[in-house]
């Protein structure tokens, strides 16, 4: 049992910080590039 509570200790700390990083990003603003872009491909839906 010993070998897999370092395991579960490791496992614990690699899922905290994907979970943070993930928080993080969905926090960030989406660039300009990307909203022009998703503006023309809008557009260009819109003009079907």
């Amino acid at each position: 049992m010993s070998k897999s509570q370092p395991n579960s200790n490791v496992q614990q700390q690699i899922d905290e910080n994907l979970k943070r990083v993930y928080d993080e990003a969905l926090k960030e603003e989406i660039p300009d590039r990307f909203k022009q872009l998703l503006a023309q491909l809008k557009a260009k839906e819109e003009g079907k």
